[in-house]
Parts: C-alpha cells; structure tokens; sequence
C-alpha cells in the first residue's frame, strides 16, 4: 500500500491522531492521574511524583485512526484487524499493569499470546538458513520470532525510564519504517507519539507507563514482520539498535556480573548517563540522534549501512561505557 495512494487522508487523519492523542493524554493526565500516581523510589530517574499510563492515550488515538483509514482504504482493512487483535491484550494488560502490579507471568503469558497471533498473521522473521531443514526449521523460525517479539517488547519497556527517550526514539524509527515498508498506518502512529511528545518532553508531565511501552515494541516488531524478504528485514533492524543495543548490552553486563536479571535495577547505559549528571533531554537527544544517523545511513547505503549501524552501536556503548568509567559514577 504505497504512501502517495491517499495522500490527502493519510495527511488529515495524521492531523487528527495528533490532536487526539494530545487531548486524550491530557484527559488522563487530569482525570486519572492521581490513581495512576508513579511515585519515586531509589530505581526511580524522577524525582516528583507523576503519572503514568499516558501511552494508553496515543494508543486509543492511534487505534481511532487507523480504524478509520481501513473505512476509506478497504485494502488497509486485514492488517488494521490482524495488527488489533494483537495490540489489544497488550493494551489491555499494559493499563492494568499501570494501575497495579500484574504478576510477572501472567504479563508474559499475554506476550507469547501476542506474539503467536502477531507471527501466525503476518509471518515469521526471515531466516533462510532454517529453510533446509523443511517443516522443523519452519517450526524452529516461528518459536525463534515469537521469542524475539516478546523480547522487543520487554526491551522497549526497559528503555522507558527517562523523559521523551522511548516516545521520541520510537517515532522516529516508525517514521522510517512507515517509509521504507510503505505502510501509512505506521505514520498515524508516528503523529498519536508526537500528541504525547508534549506532555512527556522534559520535564514530563506524564509518562505513557507499560500499556504505551509493550503496544511501541510489539508495533516495531510487526513493522519489521511485514518485511518478507531477509536482506532488507534484517537492515531495517539495524533502526532499533540505539534502543535495542543498550537493553541487550546491560543483559549481558549483568549475567556477567552474576546479578539476577529479574530484578529491577538502575544500570542502563540511559541510566547511567542522566546519574553522572546529563538531563534527562540530554540523554534523549543522544538517542534520538543516534536513531536519526541510523535511519539516515539505511537509507542511504542499504545493507552497508545496516552493518555500520552495528558497527557504530558497539561504537557508542564502547564510548558510553568509557566515559561513565572515568566519571566513576558506576562500579566498573
């Protein structure tokens, strides 16, 4: 479905999931606030007591207008159902979750569920070297893929720890794929983000809490699922790697470390950085820059730019990791 087909009604319902997601993060932000409360601890990055759930106002923005896309694009109608029946227990549990602590596997149960339905409609990640070994290989990609949503989705949640970081990052890297794949819907997500950007910019008046962080990882992931063939789904991976690159990075630097993985923690490369005295805008930025400079080199180079991507990722978290070491501010 190329982006010029309806131009004019991807521009205007854009506008609209805008205005939508703003009045109804502000909605939430006055109404439910209070029952919502995300107080500070000593994991916390903030230090006034704000609210979360916000993200369930880009959601419900982005979900009124895709379903109104599909009305006017009949042929939007399959992967606007298919992407929904996905979404919505994430969504579901994400806001239950915001409200009171879910238990941690039945928050998981509702992931793999998920991620079954995400890979049985839109397919499993290419991976060709699997093709061999017939129907088990096939069997082994679906598991493998499934795997790797919920570990999106998780990742994403992991990141969300500090003003305008994931809703920022996350735009951009939808923006790129709403591009590169060709998939409009994509950017009336992109438009309901920016409605959130100004309430959660720093200093953030809200925070879009799980029900915005797991619907963001899952909406990447399938993003990337819709990509059949292997060299272009796999660089356009490269695109999360500012994000998915600093959750990896900090899991291997803990199981190294013998620290339970379970637990939660303040140990991020983000974490780190706005503890040695960046501002939380600062911190952002970086990782919206690097995002941008991913997306940029992708574009420009294809697959060369993918493996730059990489190359430039074990860069940075080289550089991040250097620098707060010579702060001290971390134990090495």
């Amino acid at each position: 479905m190329p982006l010029a087909s309806q131009p004019g009604s991807i521009y205007l319902l854009a506008a609209v999931s805008f205005l939508i997601s703003l009045g109804a993060v502000r909605s939430i932000e006055v109404r439910w606030g209070s029952q919502l409360l995300d107080v500070p601890n000593e994991r916390s990055s903030h230090k006034q007591p704000t609210p979360r759930g916000g993200g369930l106002g880009f959601v419900v923005a982005f979900a009124i207008a895709s379903a109104v896309f599909a009305l006017v694009d009949r042929a939007a109608a399959p992967i606007f159902w298919h992407l929904w029946t996905v979404l919505l227990p994430l969504s579901v549990v994400g806001i239950l979750d915001d409200r009171g602590n879910v238990p941690a596997g039945a928050r998981y149960l509702v992931q793999l569920s998920a991620a079954g339905l995400a890979v049985y409609w839109f397919g499993a990640f290419p991976q060709p070297w699997l093709s061999a070994w017939g129907s088990i290989g096939t069997a082994i990609a679906w598991v493998l893929t499934a795997i790797g949503f919920t570990a999106l989705v998780n990742f994403y949640n992991f990141m969300d720890g500090l003003d305008g970081l994931v809703a920022g990052s996350t735009a951009l890297q939808l923006g790129f794929l709403a591009t590169a794949t060709e998939e409009p819907l994509w950017g009336l997500l992109v438009a309901s983000l920016l409605g959130f950007l100004v309430r959660n910019w720093s200093p953030a008046k809200i925070f879009m809490g799980d029900v915005g962080s797991t619907v963001l990882g899952a909406c990447v992931a399938i993003a990337l699922l819709n990509v059949s063939e292997p060299a272009p789904a796999w660089t356009l991976l490269a695109v999360t790697l500012p994000l998915v690159g600093d959750a990896v990075y900090t899991l291997a630097r803990r199981l190294l470390r013998g620290e339970n993985i379970f637990q939660a923690h303040r140990t991020h490369l983000y974490q780190r950085l706005q503890q040695s005295g960046w501002s939380h805008a600062s911190v952002a930025a970086t990782y919206l820059a690097l995002t941008a400079t991913a997306a940029l080199a992708i574009a420009a180079l294809g697959s060369t730019g993918g493996w730059l991507c990489l190359g430039g990722e074990a860069i940075a978290l080289s550089i991040g990791e250097g620098y707060l070491r010579s702060r001290q501010q971390v134990p090495a």
